[in-house]
């Protein structure tokens, strides 16, 4: 700024810069320069500065640093290079002239420019297809995300593991059975990252917490969700009870393959959703599932179940009208959806009733039928729900369902096979 003031007291600015070579001739015609500063201007009286400028002789015209110009008014002269006269305040604080620019100027023009050299180089260094870290910072905050917000809030009502009561959790990795845990928790013997709890309602996170039980710490990985069905023998009982009449006791060639397929998970616990009596045979769900268990068996859901029951003796319609009527099971009438008399068939000469029950209450097929008046032989369930006993599925043997049968297992029938 100082050199432009410098300039305009005798050469006017648009004159000087649009040539780029400043001849020496013009500024020879000016004897000195005169400076005044801002704050001198301002006061009444002030003093001026003067510089006397001399000029040297100019280069040679075969100086790369000078650009060779002819002028039209002086076809033999020759060009010279721009000067720049910087006005600097030295040390002792007075205002000099001088044709190079300051130290300090040239250095701090020198770092301004280095981390910008800097930088290409290293964007050389490169390859074309990587990006700068600035650049994919901002592809990744300005791109879409991955799932929309609706997608993941399905996921975590749906699908993520949540919090589950302390009772359920430990029943899940098979510890016992709910009941069982809700004793050991009552009697101090689970603790919760470190502390007692003696809460079932208790909220855990099986991933995140560290629970252990009777010293023994539990697996932060749940087993997988298990669902099959089995064809139950008569003289096992639905219990999940170390005991060899258990009908878990028919799932020992899969525990056996589980504990091989799948080192260090604990093995999952399995349950029967409702219960056969000892006497009873045919279809029932095996699983670890106890939410599924619960929806299946409670009686809100009204799922249907059929039964085949051999009995001794001749059936009359007087029989049929009077298992029809239904009879009192622990207090409460209980009335059948539907009664049929089968035909007779070739391997067995006692006469076969079907039997449509949705209460499900204990022995509730067995006291209609005594009831009326007949002499049980044998009883089997054969369907729950939509969802039948495979006819080729053996006494003791299981099958695991597949998504195709949740869908017919849930569905309330009364279609007559």
């Amino acid at each position: 700024m100082a050199a432009t003031m410098a300039f305009a007291v005798f050469h006017p600015l648009p004159s000087l810069f649009s040539n780029p070579a400043l001849r020496l001739q013009a500024l020879g015609r000016v004897p000195f320069i005169r400076f005044v500063s801002a704050a001198a201007r301002s006061s009444s009286s002030f003093a001026t500065t003067e510089f006397n400028i001399s000029f040297g002789v100019a280069p040679a015209p075969d100086v790369k640093d000078a650009a060779p110009e002819s002028s039209p008014s002086d076809p033999s002269a020759t060009s010279l290079p721009m000067v720049i006269p910087w006005i600097v305040r030295g040390e002792d604080g007075q205002l000099t002239i001088q044709s190079t620019p300051p130290a300090q100027f040239v250095q701090a023009m020198a770092e301004a420019k280095m981390p910008t050299k800097e930088k290409k180089k290293s964007d050389k260094k490169k390859p074309s297809g990587a990006k700068t870290s600035s650049t994919s910072s901002i592809a990744t905050s300005s791109s879409a995300p991955k799932y929309s917000k609706a997608a993941r809030r399905f996921y975590n009502q749906n699908i993520r593991e949540q919090p589950q009561r302390l009772s359920k959790v430990l029943a899940s990795v098979g510890v016992a059975s709910r009941r069982s845990c809700e004793e050991l928790i009552f009697e101090g013997k689970v603790t919760v990252n470190g502390s007692i709890c003696t809460s079932p309602q208790t909220r855990v996170d099986i991933a995140k917490d560290s629970i252990y039980v009777n010293g023994n710490r539990l697996s932060k990985k749940l087993p997988p969700k298990l669902y099959f069905a089995l064809n139950k023998p008569k003289g096992y009982i639905c219990s999940s009870a170390d005991d060899s009449k258990s009908v878990i006791s028919l799932f020992a060639d899969f525990f056996k393959s589980w504990s091989k397929s799948n080192p260090g998970l604990p093995k999952p616990r399995l349950f029967t959703v409702g219960r056969l009596d000892v006497a009873t045979t045919g279809l029932i769900i095996v699983t670890n599932d106890g939410d599924f268990a619960h929806r299946i068996s409670h009686p809100s859901s009204g799922l249907t179940k059929e039964y085949i029951a051999a009995v001794e003796g001749r059936v009359s319609r007087r029989h049929l009208i009077a298992i029809s009527e239904g009879t009192q099971v622990e207090g409460i009438l209980c009335v059948p959806d539907s009664v049929e008399l089968l035909s007779t068939q070739p391997d067995t000469s006692r006469p076969r009733l079907r039997i449509v029950v949705h209460e499900g209450r204990n022995h509730e097929v067995r006291e209609l039928v005594k009831s009326a008046g007949l002499e049980l032989y044998s009883l089997k369930r054969v369907r729950i729900g939509g969802f039948k006993l495979p006819s080729d599925l053996g006494l003791g043997k299981y099958v695991e369902l597949k998504q195709a049968d949740f869908k017919l297992l849930e569905a309330n029938t009364q279609k007559n096979s």
